[in-house]
């Protein structure tokens, strides 16, 4: 009985070492070309495109690239080209629910990162698993719709634990869906006391100086570390 368990762990664990390995590549290659990594995560219709719609106009001094990952299509991929992005590739899972660190460092060959200061990866739309996997990332942002629930937080708690800003989009629905906002930030701070809460609207544009200076911030602080 508890043999297929253990099989399962150690499975398990050769899979995350491997990604690990990946990630610290990654991440090497992004501090040499002074790189700043993105990866925003979030569940499906969170908003996480429509966000990048909307930031990557308002950092006009940046050279911003981003890697699209999608069970299949290559519409967002499409979407922030027209948005501005520099470059952007396409990372079909075919499948399954997250991007690993080796699918990233394959799509990072088919950028010129000397042409680069900025990469957003969004992970393919999940609350669970992409938050289980490093992509050799600067930094974990999520975006969580307003929509989705104040349960959120405590029902897939280590997406929140692992992030380091958490987007609340669609403010301006707020009121329609009837969203506790003062339970859902507490819900978070419960799980991660130090994650930083943005709330903003990718439809009105609210909130979106407010992000764009935390991004400018953090990218100065790691950056001069």
């Amino acid at each position: 009985m508890h043999e297929p368990l253990s099989e399962e762990i150690e499975v398990s664990r050769r899979i995350l070492e491997a990604n690990e390995q990946s990630a610290q590549r990654n991440r090497a290659l992004f501090a040499r070309h002074k790189v700043f990594m993105v990866n925003l995560m979030g569940s499906p219709g969170a908003g996480k495109t429509s966000l990048l719609e909307k930031t990557i106009p308002a950092l006009q001094d940046m050279r911003v690239a981003v890697i699209e990952g999608d069970i299949e299509g290559k519409q967002d991929k499409e979407r922030v080209e027209a948005a501005g992005a520099v470059s952007a590739v396409q990372i079909n899972t075919y499948g399954a629910c997250h991007l690993l660190a080796h699918q990233a460092e394959h799509a990072v060959e088919k950028l010129d990162l000397s042409a680069v200061d900025l990469l957003f990866v969004e992970n393919v739309g999940n609350l669970v698993c992409p938050a289980e996997f490093d992509l050799g990332e600067s930094a974990r942002v999520m975006v969580l719709g307003v929509t989705e629930g104040a349960d959120k937080p405590l029902k897939y708690p280590l997406m929140f634990r692992k992030s380091e800003a958490l987007l609340l989009n669609k403010m301006d629905l707020v009121d329609l869906c009837g969203c506790d906002i003062g339970v859902l930030k507490e819900n978070a701070l419960r799980v991660n006391p130090d994650i930083k809460i943005i709330e903003l609207s990718c439809r009105t544009g609210e909130g979106i100086k407010d992000w764009v200076k935390w991004l400018r911030g953090k990218m100065k602080e790691i950056q001069s570390a």
